[in-house]
């Protein structure tokens, strides 16, 4: 890898477009592709106007991808990245990590996994790390996830196949979170012989731990292990980058293990990022009576995932140990009521499960308490102003936003 002035230029500027673009912004990352990153951001932020060559290479490049480029798109594009270029503080952001003991990586480095390539336009910009250990290859990393709210059949389950998974050396990777995450990342520690022993994925910026009751375990998964997550430092988790912070997960794994998942869940997005990657999907059974294996039975009901019973059966998910699978289903997401014996509550719609990307970036912006001004909710959202007054009156229409003198907060009651 060069490390001349045009690679420091580089890592800087996939440093800037980690807080400026929102996961899952296609206009961004496609002009990241074809302008490079560092003109990319001399024109995201206004410094620079691209040429009429440039805009037409985008835009074929985004009519082959089947998303093709309007006036519209491109002015929405531009008002996102002005919402956000104020606050852009790369250099800062370096030295942040670098005094936590980590630091950014962006393509080309020695340490940038390739199997994130996998996602195509969806791939991140550069990963922000933490930790001692080295980013384990996919083929020898399985991601272990299910519910939060883990029942204790879910943590026995869990302890029994991660330390197994671990003790074989192979990386158990998840998301940090309470429940079948923790358990996972814990059991790996204390069992695993991986290098790193464990990984978790965090979507939010790494100089802060979340969930905080989960503050020391990630200190320990930093002390021995591996944090990663594509958010610059001081980013908040949302819903959203939740939900993009779940495909990394996949993407970074060889194959999926799901413990636990109820109805709707994080877990369930993941396996379905899984099996949209090729990467196989293995999943526990539960009882027929529990809520937190409801959504276990509705993957090997309607996706080809395959029962996962005992630590063989899990390293065998693995490329190189590959178990047949019981052949494609109906396609995940597809409609019908909850199983016999599990309560419907998880099969019910809650208030934000129908919004639109823009409208739960925008949700989520939102203040519980103190109303913020529109000018806030944008750069937080990452969204321009004009959008976001769109969205906020659709959302006071919902009964999901109020206005107040000082700005807009979330709905009471």
């Amino acid at each position: 890898m060069s490390t001349g002035p045009s690679a420091h230029a580089e890592r800087i500027a996939r440093a800037a477009l980690t807080r400026l673009l929102e996961p899952g912004d296609v206009l961004g990352t496609a002009a990241v592709r074809v302008w490079g990153a560092v003109r990319a951001v001399d024109i995201m932020t206004g410094r620079e106007q691209p040429g009429a060559g440039e805009r037409q290479e985008l835009s074929l490049h985004l009519q082959s991808a089947g998303t093709p480029l309007t006036s519209r798109g491109w002015q929405r594009g531009r008002e996102r990245w002005s919402a956000r270029t104020a606050t852009l503080a790369p250099e800062r952001d370096l030295e942040t990590l670098h005094h936590l003991g980590g630091g950014l990586l962006i393509p080309g480095d020695p340490g940038w996994p390739p199997a994130v390539d996998d996602l195509g336009p969806a791939a991140p910009v550069a990963l922000w790390y933490r930790g001692t250990g080295g980013m384990p290859r996919a083929e020898r990393t399985l991601a272990v996830v299910g519910s939060r709210e883990a029942s204790p059949y879910g943590r026995t389950a869990t302890r029994m196949l991660a330390g197994g998974i671990g003790a074989r050396g192979i990386t158990v990777l998840s998301g940090g979170a309470y429940g079948i995450d923790a358990i996972a990342h814990q059991t790996a520690l204390g069992s695993g012989t991986g290098c790193p022993a464990t990984a978790a994925v965090l979507a939010g910026g790494l100089d802060r731990f979340y969930p905080a009751g989960n503050e020391q375990l990630l200190r320990d998964v930093a002390a021995s292990g591996l944090l990663l997550s594509e958010m610059s430092p001081g980013t908040s988790p949302t819903r959203h980058r939740f939900l993009q912070r779940n495909r990394l997960i996949a993407a970074l794994s060889g194959a999926v293990l799901v413990v636990e998942a109820r109805w709707r869940s994080g877990a369930q997005n993941t396996a379905g990022h899984a099996l949209g990657l090729g990467r196989d999907l293995g999943v526990v059974p539960g009882p027929i009576t529990s809520a937190t294996s409801a959504g276990c039975h509705r993957l090997l009901r309607e996706s080809p995932a395959v029962i996962v019973t005992e630590v063989e059966e899990a390293l065998e998910l693995l490329p190189g140990g590959r178990v047949a699978s019981s052949g494609p289903g109906a396609p995940l997401g597809a409609a019908g009521g909850p199983p016999p014996g599990v309560s419907g509550r998880d099969a019910e719609a809650r208030p934000h499960d129908h919004l639109t990307v823009e409208e739960l970036l925008v949700w989520e912006a939102l203040p519980l308490r103190k109303a913020a001004p529109v000018d806030r909710l944008c750069s937080v959202a990452g969204l321009g102003a004009g959008t976001v007054m769109g969205v906020l009156q659709n959302l006071r229409r919902q009964g999901l936003a109020e206005q107040q003198a000082a700005g807009w907060r979330r709905q009471s009651g």
